[in-house]
């Protein structure tokens, strides 16, 4: 059976308790299958980026509607629409039907507009959106965002699914020789002392990187890592370079 989000953004945890680690988000309109409900938790695996965890069984809907078109919605910070349940708002990133009126499970939903297509031209403009957006574990949207949710959300603008931690997104695209051939859209990944990847920015140019820690900043980026313009110093540890584009 699947089921659809149909809030603003609900989030995904580790195991079946309020207590338990937000490892990710649902946002409106993600999709996934449903394995088993544990008393009051539902454990689930997505269908775009294949993650799994636990969400509450008071926030989602049964999906029983394939036929529906689906976009992204590319209005930065978000979008209404209107049910018969009162406003929902609909983050950046999240998926959306592609038609003004229709019905999700059994919801009546209106949306206020068709946000207009991005390419990926239009990578650059959308990672600036989230400036100063803080740092959150776990989160995906515009009022908080951890490092490999800002580099897939940024990409699933642009029509590119990405998958959802870094070390993941990591073993994707191809791999750079050295720093001065990035470009625009190359995402630069970050290992600790175990040599586990734990970090993942975007790169600007072919110095500049904007990436979550903290917050949503631009910093410098050289061969050895992430220097940090605010305190001076290196931040990350340079582990790879990959071309998705």
């Amino acid at each position: 059976m699947k089921g659809i989000c149909n809030l603003s953004v609900i989030p995904l945890r580790k195991s079946p308790d309020s207590k338990s680690e937000i490892v990710s988000q649902l946002l409106f309109g993600d999709t996934f299958l449903i394995h088993h409900i544990e008393n009051s938790w539902v454990n689930i695996t997505t269908l775009n980026d294949n993650y799994s965890g636990y969400i509450s069984d008071k926030q989602y809907n049964v999906f029983d509607n394939d036929n529906q078109n689906w976009i992204v919605n590319t209005n930065y910070p978000y979008l209404e629409a209107i049910t018969q349940e009162g406003r929902i708002l609909l983050p950046a990133g999240c998926s959306m039907p592609d038609k003004t009126k229709t019905n999700i499970g059994r919801l009546e939903i209106t949306i206020t507009k068709i946000p207009p297509l991005k390419n990926k031209a239009d990578l650059s403009d959308i990672a600036l959106q989230y400036l100063n957006v803080p740092y959150m574990w776990g989160g995906k949207t515009p009022f908080g965002i951890d490092c490999s949710g800002f580099t897939q959300m940024v990409y699933k603008q642009c029509g590119i699914n990405l998958p959802r931690d870094a070390y993941q997104q990591a073993n994707i695209g191809k791999t750079l020789d050295f720093v001065h051939e990035c470009k625009c859209g190359d995402l630069a990944f970050f290992d600790n002392e175990d040599g586990k990847i734990i970090h993942v920015g975007l790169m600007l140019d072919h110095e500049r990187i904007i990436h979550a820690s903290g917050k949503v900043r631009i910093d410098l980026l050289d061969h050895h890592g992430i220097l940090n313009t605010h305190e001076n110093n290196y931040s990350h540890k340079l582990r790879i370079i990959k071309r998705i584009l």
